[in-house]
């Protein structure tokens, strides 16, 4: 009798357990499926063309600014010219994302920093002001030529961070069905991440322009932000 009585406890248990584990999994699959890309194949094929052709221009038309920076980089004596850091990009896949150096190289010996907490540790203004202006990003283009990235999309973190976000949401998983962006509405809007808060808001965003972005979309965005670049705008 004992024997059958912990057998049906246990069976019990199992149902509990089963039943939990489906709810969850429901819950998860009516929030993809809500959270769907607006824009079809043909227009992500458009995107894609798009960003190789102008990623091409714009390392060919800005290669003697680039010559330019480095050189001044080089002069500072202040680290090396380019960073390379692993993010997370398209599908949950890794790859390694290039910009010009604007920090120390030591500000990391503690551990992984929210950048915009970092900006004043060891950098020199001419440093400072690549930053503020985005300057440091254009590396990026090279990214965005061999597919790693797009012109537009969410920016692509960590993935220490992106398990910080993770204890708060499983939300952003849907990131993952775009490519990283060099610039983004959360860019132009919600500027540097400093904060959890502002790391969800920018989430918001993102999850947002999926859910609305379109090749129009992504051609204002555009222009906003080389508006923004070219008139000496903070964002």
């Amino acid at each position: 009798m004992r024997y059958l009585c912990n057998n049906f406890a246990n069976l019990r248990l199992y149902y509990k357990i089963k039943e939990r584990l489906a709810r969850v999994y429901s819950e998860q699959a009516a929030s993809l499926a809500y959270s769907h890309d607006a824009m079809n194949a043909f227009e992500r094929g458009v995107k894609r063309v798009t960003d190789f052709v102008c990623a091409l221009l714009g390392l060919i038309l800005l290669s003697p600014l680039f010559l330019l920076i480095a050189l001044i980089m080089k002069f500072q004596k202040n680290g090396p010219v380019l960073f390379a850091q692993e993010r997370i990009g398209y599908g949950g896949k890794p790859f390694t994302i290039y910009k010009f150096r604007t920090m120390s190289t030591v500000v990391e010996d503690e551990g992984p920093q929210l950048v915009a907490q970092s900006d004043n540790v060891k950098s020199t203004p001419f440093e400072r002001y690549l930053r503020e202006h985005h300057f440091d990003e254009l590396p990026q283009l090279w990214n965005v030529l061999v597919g790693d990235m797009s012109l537009v999309g969410p920016r692509p973190e960590r993935k220490y961070f992106i398990n910080q976000i993770m204890e708060h949401t499983h939300d952003y998983e849907l990131i993952y069905q775009m490519r990283p962006g060099l610039t983004s509405e959360a860019t132009l809007y919600n500027g540097y991440t400093d904060t959890m808060e502002k790391m969800l808001k920018r989430l918001d965003m993102d999850i947002r322009y999926l859910e609305h972005r379109s090749l129009g979309l992504d051609t204002k965005i555009i222009l906003s932000t080389v508006y923004n670049v070219l008139s000496g705008k903070k964002f």
